[in-house]
């Protein structure tokens, strides 16, 4: 249900990532276990708690957006250590380090040039990189995360022996193409969505919540459009469903499984955005695929504040957030 629309400079004006919440669905009403659960009556009701936590997605509803480098393909092959030097991030960046990092710009406002050289020397990365050289431009979109990532890349790249600077680009359709064109060389890129966007057939879909069967299905896509992608890092920026720390205490629950076992009365009470009872990542991919029954459905954001201080408030037990979201830093 991942849809964000920003406004970028200086090669083009907008930037839209979006990985659908799906098909069609309604809101389960009525009583009853489907995953032979222990709860009854209003046992799952909300609980309010200013701690959200995301329940793991264990049985892969979500496709796999882990952060992967894109770069240009003729400029990791006039560079043998372009790539190690990109992959040595991905080794080490997860998405806890996603959320710390989101925190860090957003929430405790510093800068995101800071906070990308605080992670690059705590983490070890640049220790022992083959060393390249030469000039390497890395895109960055117009929103945290991505500008963190980008000046992370950049910072290690200049370790490694290059000159790398970051550059604001624009969407999709343009930063790829000057991706291809090597007007810059590398980009931050997110695994499943770019790999659908390569594909281009909204009839089909390629990518899934298999990390190793996405990478495989964007090798051939890549090669096709002269590109080649680094490692996958463990660090994911998707689709997710968070619940208060207090809820998930209270029920003993730690994945989506575990909340389908305890909750089977059909207390629950669902927040998202106006499309989720209608998309198959959403509702319909919550009740499907893990058997989960909803006492009702509020409408609210597709992972933004609305949906977080419902949460947080006990207007609702579970909702609709992004894996790698600031607000998810532990005080």
């Amino acid at each position: 249900m991942r849809a964000r629309t920003r406004i970028l400079a200086p090669i083009a004006v907008a930037l839209a990532l979006t990985t659908a919440c799906g098909e069609s669905g309604s809101s389960g009403t009525d009583d009853g276990g489907s995953g032979g659960g222990t709860a009854s009556g209003d046992a799952c009701a909300p609980i309010e708690g200013d701690q959200l936590v995301v329940l793991e997605d264990d049985q892969q509803l979500q496709n796999a957006d882990n952060v992967i480098p894109a770069v240009n393909a003729a400029a990791a092959q006039a560079d043998p250590a372009l790539l190690p030097a990109l992959n040595a991030v991905s080794a080490a960046l997860t998405t806890d380090d996603l959320i710390e990092l989101n925190a860090a710009v957003d929430v405790e406002r510093q800068s995101a040039a800071d906070v990308a050289a605080g992670w690059v020397e705590e983490s070890g990365v640049t220790d022992g990189l083959e060393q390249g050289s030469g000039s390497i431009v890395v895109g960055g979109a117009n929103f945290t995360e991505s500008t963190v990532l980008a000046t992370i890349y950049a910072d290690v790249l200049t370790a490694a022996g290059f000159d790398a600077t970051v550059q604001e680009v624009g969407n999709r359709e343009l930063y790829l193409q000057a991706l291809k064109d090597g007007q810059i060389q590398v980009f931050p890129e997110y695994l499943s969505t770019v790999t659908e966007f390569l594909e281009g057939d909204d009839a089909t879909e390629v990518a899934s919540g298999d990390v190793e069967a996405t990478v495989e299905a964007l090798t051939p896509l890549a090669e096709a459009n002269g590109l080649v992608f680094g490692e996958p890092s463990e660090a994911a920026d998707q689709n997710a469903f968070a619940v208060t720390q207090a809820f998930a205490d209270e029920l003993g629950v730690s994945t989506l499984s575990e909340l389908a076992e305890a909750c089977g009365d059909g207390s629950l009470v669902l927040g998202g955005p106006a499309e989720c009872p209608e998309r198959p990542f959403c509702q319909p991919g919550l009740e499907d695929t893990y058997g989960l029954e909803f006492d009702s459905f509020r409408e609210l954001d597709a992972g933004g504040p609305l949906t977080k201080a419902a949460i947080q408030q006990g207007e609702i037990s579970i909702g609709l957030v992004f894996s790698s979201d600031g607000a998810l830093a532990r005080g």
